[in-house]
């Protein structure tokens, strides 16, 4: 099982002396794409230092509402304001999460990226993302990914950087809090906790999760229902924050 999701805008910063250049990123196919999207993001924004940024974990990076849920984090002031995924569970993220970066492309939850901004709809200097990352994805990463499942929990500006061809056994997932009188609504911005609860449920699992049967297994542990229609999955939460 593999989730496929997306970057936040805020990052972290600082991290380790292991420069952009020397990280190895997962899907080498793409270095060529990556190099011209990186050229153009220095022009654009004039960092020409970002090649030798300090570099950390891309599952570490990434600090967004997502990210807190994966790594279980709580509220300011609570004893879980800092909580992060063990060595057990990051090496599980390793081989089960991939993230859909706008300046790198798809890239392993723990490969190891420097700080940036760049948002996925918008031109830099000329290049149009959506056209330059779709070809190179379905070529070196898509047809490199195991028969599936692929859980898609990227936003759909994200999807359109590289959407997955249609022989990858691929599920979407759509979020709905339920209140205590049955009835449902669909969750926009907080539907990104109810993800990546969904996803620390299956890197903390006692065992990985290889179906979407199992899945709706670890998600029932944590208090969240997967509702299963064909490559359709509906995420349901009891709260709204």
């Amino acid at each position: 099982m593999l989730f496929l999701i997306p970057p936040s805008e805020t990052k972290a910063d600082g991290g380790g002396s292991i420069k952009i250049t020397q990280a190895h990123l997962t899907f080498g196919g793409l270095d060529q794409t990556r190099d011209e999207v990186l050229a153009a993001y220095i022009k654009a924004t004039g960092d020409q230092d970002i090649r030798q940024a300090p570099t950390m974990a891309a599952i570490n990076r990434y600090t967004g509402t997502l990210y807190a849920a994966i790594h279980g984090r709580g509220l300011k002031g609570t004893p879980t304001v800092n909580n992060s995924l063990n060595t057990d569970e990051l090496a599980r993220a390793r081989s089960m999460v991939l993230i859909q970066s706008a300046l790198f492309g798809a890239i392993a939850a723990t490969d190891l990226i420097p700080n940036y901004k760049v948002s996925p709809s918008k031109l830099i200097c000329g290049i149009n993302l959506k056209r330059v990352w779709p070809a190179p994805h379905e070529q070196f990463a898509w047809a490199r990914l195991a028969a599936g499942p692929v859980i898609d929990l990227r936003s759909k500006a994200y999807a359109d950087l590289a959407p997955l061809p249609e022989n990858i056994d691929a599920y979407t997932v759509t979020v709905f809090v339920e209140r205590a009188d049955g009835s449902r609504e669909q969750l926009n911005h907080f539907n990104k906790k109810a993800k990546g609860q969904l996803v620390r449920a299956a890197l903390t699992a006692s065992k990985e999760p290889q179906t979407i049967a199992e899945l709706k297994a670890c998600a029932k542990k944590v208090g969240l229902k997967l509702e299963i229609n064909s490559k359709a999955l509906t995420l349901i939460t009891t709260e709204a924050t």
